[in-house]
């Protein structure tokens, strides 16, 4: 079969995009992995996959590939890119959709400067529903990796996540320490690894290291989550700017109760099919 795809990227974060709502599609996880492969195949950071509506109220639904084939739960720059996608595509004259995910709703806007603005929804803050194995809700953690004890903050934008505060985000061992502790055992489902120094109360500096992935020029939800730890910890104020190796976001979060907001843009690199 020969498929039509999208080549985007938000921020560096890049992905392969396809219409599973005009063009039947059917991958298995090997053709996934196939796709994703920077030598063999298209090459990306994700897959997105855009389908119809499987939710009430909802304008479609969004699944996500990472490149080793597993499937997860939410990405956000993934979730921009979606947004440009469905309106260039001309699948909506919409520029407010609300889309289904496996972590629940999103709602994207774009907004009149190009930007997209991603409502994330409330982060999850509860160990057990993050999931991370503690005896109860705290600001930090402390979790051994590799013989030595790190403190951390946890939370779930939809996906896991672990924030670390650095204070040379140069010199921050990411492959290492991150490769560990996406798989450490008090983090059931992997978990995203954030390293972030901190700059002011209104601006940080971030690296992750995505489960499934490796070091990527940008996570949005990493973004949001790294926001949302370093307000617990009284670090942060209310509207954040991020920056990250691929280029900045804003991230907004209030107050606990009150959604996370991520604005940023989204680009299209090349379209293109792949016969599988």
């Amino acid at each position: 079969m020969k498929y039509a795809f999208t080549k985007m990227h938000g921020l560096g974060n890049d992905f392969v995009v396809f219409d599973a709502v005009t063009q039947p599609l059917r991958l298995t996880r090997e053709q996934f992995r196939q796709i994703g492969d920077r030598h063999f195949g298209i090459g990306c950071d994700q897959i997105l996959l855009v389908e119809p509506p499987s939710l009430p109220g909802t304008d479609f639904n969004y699944r996500i590939f990472n490149a080793d084939g597993d499937e997860v739960e939410q990405c956000g720059n993934g979730a921009r890119c979606f947004a440009r996608y469905v309106l260039d595509q001309g699948l909506t004259d919409q520029r407010e959709i609300s889309v289904g995910t496996q972590a629940g709703v999103i709602r994207l806007s774009i907004e009149p400067d190009g930007l997209v603005r991603v409502d994330m929804g409330v982060p999850t803050l509860e160990p057990e529903r993050i999931p991370f194995v503690a005896e109860r809700r705290a600001a930090e953690y402390t979790v051994e990796v590799l013989g030595e004890p790190l403190t951390l903050g946890a939370v779930s934008m939809g996906n896991p996540h672990a924030v670390m505060v650095v204070e040379d985000l140069e010199q921050a061992p990411v492959e290492r320490i991150g490769a560990a502790l996406q798989q450490h055992p008090r983090f059931p489902q992997r978990v995203n690894v954030g390293f972030m120094q901190i700059l002011s109360a209104d601006a940080i500096a971030l690296r992750v290291y995505e489960r499934g992935v490796g070091e990527t020029l940008a996570c949005g939800t990493g973004a949001c989550a790294a926001v949302v730890s370093g307000r617990l910890r009284g670090l942060l104020n209310k509207s954040v700017k991020v920056s990250l190796p691929g280029g900045a976001l804003v991230i907004e979060w209030p107050d606990e109760q009150a959604p996370v907001l991520m604005y940023g843009p989204a680009a299209s690199v090349f379209e293109g099919t792949i016969e599988l």
